[in-house]
């Protein structure tokens, strides 16, 4: 069996980063309520310096140093992806329709000839 590790947060000054960046991040919205007198400049203003505050804060947390190297290593994956070119996309977007247009006159024959078969044959409802 193949052995795990787990990781949780390190210590007591991160956890105070974090709670900083939640902490500004509440109080730029509540800032945006609070000045709603002040004019949507101002408001705006602190709405948006509150959230910065907040990435900011949580950018310097080991969570956030984490977050932003996973976040490298995902757009380094991304592209050493092949993507296909403008002819495979359209013929296979051409393919699925197919198919969805072949599977709705199947669904549609196979309703039509079940209510047939209850409806005329069975009961004989229907004249």
């Amino acid at each position: 069996m193949a052995a795990t590790q787990i990781e949780t947060v390190s210590t007591g000054a991160d956890k105070a980063k974090l709670a900083a960046a939640i902490v500004l991040a509440v109080g730029g919205f509540v800032a945006f309520y609070l000045l709603g007198r002040e004019g949507a400049l101002v408001q705006w203003g602190a709405l948006i310096v509150g959230l910065a505050a907040a990435v900011a804060m949580f950018a310097l947390s080991e969570s956030g140093r984490r977050l932003w190297a996973f976040g490298r290593d995902s757009w380094r994956e991304v592209k050493k992806v092949v993507w296909p070119t403008r002819k495979e996309s359209i013929q296979m977007t051409a393919y699925v329709f197919g198919f969805v247009v072949i599977m709705a006159i199947f669904l549609w024959l196979t309703d039509k000839t079940v209510e047939w078969v209850f409806y005329d044959l069975l009961l004989g409802w229907r004249k």
